[in-house]
């Protein structure tokens, strides 16, 4: 009896992987890089560069990819800058980083070791005094890239975006898939099984109360995401963010560029009065603008509102 119990775990197993397998073989062929892969110091950033003008960076959020950003918005910003684009370590195209990579670690890249490689990425592309956006967890990159490099960051436009310590926790799915063992055994059964329907219910939440945009979620590639390194990349960066936004917030005075913060007062994923609010009374030259109505996800549903917030960072810095 003990054998055929071990066969049975042995086959499901088996039988998860080769369907995780198969799936992120799908999703690979389905969404391939559409930049450039640098190597820097031995990792893979994928960078994609469209436009010119002045140099803006753009930053993407939990669970994305750059893609998110190439969904009707770098066409526009690509008459008047010249659009940076990165995925962030262990997510979309770019390596994790070696040391917090691996089914069996929960140790994950802080936003101030991902700035390390991303802005040793944009030394390569000849990135000089970018203003740059970040949007949620990107947020929080963009603040540590500005905390990295105060003298040569043009202006900070931080959009619906992680800046302070919040109550409470982030639920039990990120303290299961973020865990050692989660890590290990629970994602690669998301991986397999997932079924369409919870990942389409997922998008619509990351939007509400607007309706996420017709073709969007075939645009970024969700199955990117369900891949197993992404989706433990991400996991453990989000369930170990908290400490890391701790240690940044003493030095938010420090931020002496200017800061546009763009957020919507509808928005439960980053609650504005957790983050926007109190950003906005911790730096030298911010200025808030808030969105009545408006959830998570600015850069889509008031294109117009973020794009304008681009364009009055970058005449404070001087650039335009």
């Amino acid at each position: 009896m003990l054998a055929i119990f071990a066969l049975v775990v042995v086959g499901f197993v088996v039988l998860v992987q080769w369907r995780a397998y198969q799936r992120e073989v799908t999703a690979n062929a389905a969404y391939p890089a559409i930049g450039q892969l640098l190597d820097v110091d031995g990792v893979t950033v994928h960078a994609k560069i469209q436009g010119s003008g002045p140099d803006l960076v753009l930053i993407h959020g939990a669970s994305g990819n750059m893609r998110d950003f190439t969904f009707g918005m770098v066409e526009d910003l690509a008459k008047r800058y010249r659009v940076i684009l990165f995925d962030r370590p262990g997510l979309g195209w770019s390596d994790d980083l070696p040391t917090k990579s691996g089914a069996w670690n929960s140790w994950a890249a802080s936003p101030v070791e991902q700035v390390n490689v991303l802005q040793k990425a944009a030394d390569q592309l000849g990135v000089t005094n970018p203003v740059v956006l970040g949007h949620s967890f990107g947020g929080a990159v963009a603040l540590a890239w500005g905390l990295a490099r105060p003298d040569q960051t043009a202006a900070l436009v931080l959009v619906s975006a992680v800046s302070n310590v919040w109550p409470g926790d982030l639920g039990w799915q990120y303290r299961v898939t973020g865990s050692t063992l989660g890590s290990a055994l629970v994602i690669p059964m998301i991986t397999a099984f997932l079924p369409e329907k919870t990942v389409n219910d997922s998008v619509d939440s990351i939007f509400a109360p607007q309706p996420a945009p017709s073709g969007y979620t075939e645009h970024i590639g969700t199955d990117l995401s369900l891949r197993r390194p992404s989706m433990r990349a991400n996991a453990q960066q989000v369930n170990g963010l908290l400490p890391h936004i701790k240690a940044m917030v003493p030095r938010y005075d420090a931020l002496t560029m200017p800061v546009e913060l763009i957020h919507g007062d509808a928005d439960t994923i980053v609650p504005l009065e957790v983050h926007a609010r109190v950003l906005i009374t911790q730096l030298a030259d911010g200025a808030l603008t808030v969105l009545p109505g408006i959830g998570h996800m600015p850069q889509h549903v008031e294109r117009t509102a973020v794009r304008d917030a681009i364009d009055r960072a970058a005449a404070r810095a001087g650039l335009r």
